[in-house]
């Protein structure tokens, strides 16, 4: 039987209809992914924050969310109304998890995730990603007194990592052949998870070691812990909105950066990180380390 064969007027026709009725499911596409236009029609942005980032991205108390993160979001605010004309624009808050953060950047609830979020390649395929805001490397908070120092020191151990994050997987990477048999018990969000160390049900908690150092300066004994063992890879804290929204990551790109150039970025820094923050006037006592410096002088949101 010959193959059927379409005339190429008509296959031609058939392709342009298919064509066109594409078009508004593109154009809808493009509409959900423009931030400003839809900062612009609403008068609102969404901030997503986290509830417990101590320095980046918390509660003061006045169940307020306060922060670094927080501040630069601000910043960005006023740079949405200056290219919009707005008089002003609401800023609504979402809070958010390491489990759901991703999500509800994709599904419109949250404009910009404010918080402490790892730039990370294969997460680039869902969100896009400011220049990189602090650099830092992950390791472990153990209680003092445990004798736990280092990696090797885990063995038969339970060990607290914030559900959504990466850190059990690199705790396993680092394991390098030991085959250690390590368990792991997964907190909401990172005061959960310090909890879960301070309770005794886990041994150590593995994360960013400036979260981790905000969860000791907040804790009702802060010398009963401390941070320690090798770190298991430098990692970068980046400000997270949606992809493919060209008009808004060039605006994003242009505060952070312009922030970082003119010393407003280490300012800020100090003020979060080297000074007494609410709600207890504790100071988190981190210096602005060298991989951080080096984020200020060359912005980048390339990722890892």
């Amino acid at each position: 039987m010959p193959k059927l064969r379409l005339p190429i007027p008509f296959g031609a026709a058939a392709l342009a209809v298919a064509f066109a009725a594409l078009l508004p499911h593109v154009a809808a596409q493009a509409q959900e992914n423009d931030t400003l236009s839809k900062i612009k029609a609403s008068g609102a942005i969404t901030f997503g924050y986290r509830e417990s980032s101590f320095g980046f991205s918390y509660l003061d108390g006045n169940l307020k969310p306060v922060g670094y993160s927080i501040e630069i979001c601000n910043r960005i605010v006023e740079a949405v109304k200056s290219e919009l004309k707005l008089p002003a624009i609401e800023i609504k808050y979402q809070a958010v998890t390491s489990a759901n953060r991703i999500p509800l950047v994709q599904n419109g609830t949250v404009d910009i995730e404010c918080g402490s979020t790892t730039n990370l390649v294969e997460r680039q395929k869902q969100v896009a990603f400011s220049p990189d805001i602090f650099r830092y490397n992950v390791r472990m908070l153990v209680k003092a007194d445990s004798g736990i120092r280092s990696i090797a020191d885990l063995q038969g151990k339970t060990v607290a990592t914030t559900t959504g994050t990466t850190s059990f997987r690199l705790l396993r990477e680092a394991d390098k052949g030991r085959n250690l048999e390590v368990n792991n018990l997964g907190g909401k969000d990172h005061s959960d998870s310090f909890l879960l160390v301070e309770s005794g049900r886990a041994q150590a908690f593995v994360l960013d070691d400036i979260l981790l150092a905000g969860q000791i300066a907040n804790a009702r004994n802060p010398k009963d812990f401390i941070i320690t063992g090798e770190s298991l890879r430098t990692e970068n804290q980046s400000l997270m909105f949606r992809k493919d929204d060209p008009a808004f990551k060039a605006l994003v790109d242009r505060v952070v950066s312009g922030m970082m150039k003119s010393g407003e970025m280490e300012k800020l820094y100090n003020k979060w990180f080297m000074s007494p923050i609410p709600p207890k006037g504790i100071n988190i006592n981190y210096p602005l380390n060298a991989e951080t410096k080096e984020a200020f002088a060359n912005p980048s949101s390339k990722g890892i």
